[in-house]
């Protein structure tokens, strides 16, 4: 770790690139941290210290929702809009067939994804608006129109700041950058929790404290495994003759990444899981006594641990297939292999490849489903089996910045050998 490290203040263009997003990064640290006028930062610290399920979204946010800033909403809105434009990639032909273009139809998709974050901005910032006037912490006060539009167009900028700054982040080769900002409002807490730990700790807490750092352990092992196991699928590409020259006989493999949606099911989960919950809350302050009623039943159904913990899973696991479906085409790796020559030893090209591609991922993808679903109520599990009133490592947290680790540590190190090659 220490000769990687001395590598890279090495190269001049590498330790530039690395001070560079870090200095985007504290950019966005700052921004997060400066609210918008008009806010009660005392009682929207207690809204949110009372309302748990907040602590999801703030996640994706970047820490920023829980400061109400100027960048309040984080880099949800593109991760939204990116979502959706995926989906219409499916059904819609002209979208398939841009996907085809290879990197000048992916800038124009992600021009419509960009397109798309502006409007589902205003729309989020709306609903976080009224979500706010509506508890009972008076976080927001009465705004009149004109007042309400300056605060949308503020968090509006915001998010296409961010988005801005996550693209400007990518560039340099990194990591993703919308990952990143989001790994960088996860790490930030970290010394805050840690500090808060310190403080109230007393002796009693020894034991629960070594079996939370056990399962902190374990939990971060799983996900490394998790996210790094893959299945080589071997590809022998035929002998072809062009001129005086022979082309291919080579043996290769085609990887299938055990967990191939990352944290995307998660996301999709916690949008939903939270959505009936947050109604419930807003409905519990209505005039009319039927939707009163309905408001304490959604809150109270949302609230039970246990049915909070068994829908979250399930809806993990089952926007893991969901997604993998969207971005894994096994006719399109059959069709690719064929045009080049190549085939999986065993079986003919076509739809015996097509359907054992199929197969083989359903399998694979069962064993990632799994384990995203248990990363995921990791917290509630322990909250619940250990009486641990808080756990400071939570699931979709630890996946976040495991994998945007592992992302740029590999895009590091693959600079680093592009460098080393250059001198040779």
């Amino acid at each position: 770790m220490l000769e990687k490290i001395i590598k890279i203040w090495g190269i001049k263009d590498l330790r530039n690139k690395i001070f560079f997003v870090f200095g985007l990064l504290i950019i966005f640290r700052v921004a997060a941290h400066i609210p918008i006028p008009g806010v009660n930062l005392a009682n929207l610290k207690e809204f949110f210290s009372r309302n748990e399920m907040l602590g999801m979204l703030n996640v994706l946010s970047g820490g920023a929702m829980a400061n109400f800033s100027l960048v309040a909403m984080g880099v949800a809105p593109y991760i939204t809009a990116s979502i959706i434009v995926q989906l219409l990639t499916m059904i819609i032909p002209r979208l398939e067939e841009l996907s085809k273009e290879g990197s000048a139809g992916y800038q124009k998709i992600n021009q419509y994804s960009r397109l798309l974050t502006v409007p589902l901005a205003i729309i989020q910032g709306y609903t976080m608006i009224m979500l706010f006037r509506q508890s009972a912490q008076a976080v927001i006060g009465d705004l009149s129109v004109m007042e309400m539009i300056n605060v949308l167009i503020v968090m509006t900028a915001g998010t296409v700041f961010l988005m801005w700054l996550g693209e400007l982040i990518t560039e340099k080769k990194i990591g993703n950058g919308i990952s990143l900002i989001i790994f960088a409002g996860i790490v930030e807490k970290l010394p805050i929790s840690l500090q808060q730990a310190i403080a109230t700790f007393s002796s009693e807490q020894v034991v629960n404290l070594l079996i939370l750092t056990i399962l902190s352990l374990i939990t971060i092992a799983g996900v490394i495994i998790v996210t790094e196991g893959q299945r080589n699928i071997p590809v022998t590409y035929a002998r072809r003759i062009r001129g005086n020259r022979m082309y291919g006989g080579t043996d290769t493999y085609l990887p299938l990444k055990v967990n191939q949606a990352g944290m995307i099911p998660i996301i999709f989960a916690i949008s939903i899981v939270l959505l009936p919950g947050l109604i419930g809350q807003l409905l519990t302050r209505a005039d009319s006594g039927l939707m009163v009623k309905l408001g304490g039943f959604l809150t109270a159904i949302f609230q039970n641990q246990l049915i909070y913990g068994i829908i979250y899973f399930i809806l993990v696991v089952v926007f893991t297939y969901f997604y993998t479906s969207i971005i894994f085409h096994p006719t399109q790796i059959s069709e690719h292999l064929q045009k080049q020559g190549g085939f999986i030893p065993g079986l003919r090209p076509g739809q015996p490849t097509t359907d054992y591609l199929a197969r083989t991922s359903n399998r694979i993808m069962l064993a990632g489903a799994l384990s995203l679903g248990l990363v995921a109520v990791l917290p509630v599990i322990v909250q619940n089996v250990f009486s641990f009133s808080t756990f400071t490592i939570g699931g979709a947290s630890v996946l976040i910045v495991v994998s945007v680790v592992l992302e740029s540590v590999k895009q590091i190190q693959a600079q680093i050998s592009m460098y080393e090659y250059e001198r040779l």
